[in-house]
């Protein structure tokens, strides 16, 4: 079939190098404008380039310049792995076959562009990849693939997309394009009554409310790792709580203590209560100290045992 592949990032050029590794006919690519002075450059345009695809860079996806372009190449499928943007009808609809979409999680579940982030922060146990076909919706498509993997307590958004979803993606989705090809990929819709859409994760969606419980607070430190943080305030200043471990889980009890109060130091980092159970700080970040230690944060900014780390509400 004739692709043309639209992505950008390591992923996006992961992809595509698979594609061509299995001889597959990509005749474009597409991907995001160029940034003015960006310090790394576009992997997957490299790529483009450096195998001499036919490749535009256009501000979206949905205007005349790209329908005229995707026209002339007369493509029999898109394949979108890692797309920001959303396409056009009319330029999904001059493909053959329309155009298909890596998403990292078990949809209909968690739509949108922070999938990842907040199967961590809602405590998931599990998600995985799905291969879909796109439409004119958001994630909305028909499956052709899905594979599960676990989540493990201490992954991160970082961790568990570079160690689990991303390499499986790259696998899934030139199996899709086999389907789609021998005339044996599914068309399995999607249930609405069990789909969720969640908004793109930002920082007004990650302030730390200290009366959660321990699990809680820990989940939503490490769905927002490493971007955009996941926020609490001492001594008026924002401080970023970047990794975390609940402690004390097999004897929690109500509080005695002040949610967010310090209650101990160690060479790990530091303690905090919660609304139930306690946690250990093991790094953080600061616009003074950027990212260190939590146990060195204290020593270098008096941190002690009795302060008191305010939340920042709402939380989700």
């Amino acid at each position: 079939m004739r692709l043309i592949v639209i992505g950008q990032a390591p992923f996006g050029r992961d992809c595509l190098q698979a594609l061509l590794d299995r001889g597959e006919d990509v005749v474009g690519a597409v991907t995001v404008p160029d940034v003015p002075g960006a310090k790394k450059p576009n992997p997957f345009k490299e790529l483009a380039v450096e195998r001499r695809l036919p490749l535009i860079q256009p501000r979206t996806l949905k205007g005349p310049e790209v329908l005229e372009w995707v026209r002339d190449k007369k493509p029999d499928l898109f394949v979108l792995v890692f797309v920001t943007q959303y396409m056009g009808k009319e330029v999904i609809e001059a493909a053959r076959f329309g155009g298909i979409n890596y998403h990292p999680s078990l949809l209909p579940k968690y739509r949108g562009g922070s999938a990842i982030a907040w199967a961590l922060i809602h405590g998931e146990l599990e998600t995985g990849v799905t291969i879909h076909y796109i439409d004119d919706g958001v994630d909305t498509g028909d499956i052709i693939l899905q594979e599960s993997v676990p989540i493990a307590p201490d992954e991160t958004t970082a961790s568990l997309y570079f160690n689990k979803l991303y390499p499986l993606g790259v696998k899934l989705v030139p199996e899709a394009i086999r389907l789609i090809r021998e005339g044996t990929a599914p068309r399995i819709p999607q249930d609405p009554r069990v789909a969720s859409f969640q908004p793109a994760l930002k920082p007004e969606h990650t302030g730390i409310d200290w009366r959660q419980t321990a699990r809680a607070v820990h989940n939503l430190i490490r769905g927002a790792s490493p971007v955009p943080g996941a926020g609490t305030r001492w001594q008026g200043k924002n401080l970023t709580l970047v990794e975390s471990a609940p402690v004390g889980e097999d004897t929690w009890e109500k509080p005695k203590r002040t949610p967010g109060e310090v209650l101990e130091l160690s060479e790990e980092g530091f303690t905090v209560q919660t609304g139930l159970g306690r946690i250990l700080v093991k790094r953080v970040q600061s616009k003074e100290a950027g990212k260190m230690a939590a146990a060195d944060f204290a020593k270098s900014y008096g941190l002690k045992p009795g302060d008191v780390l305010e939340s920042i509400l709402p939380w989700p």
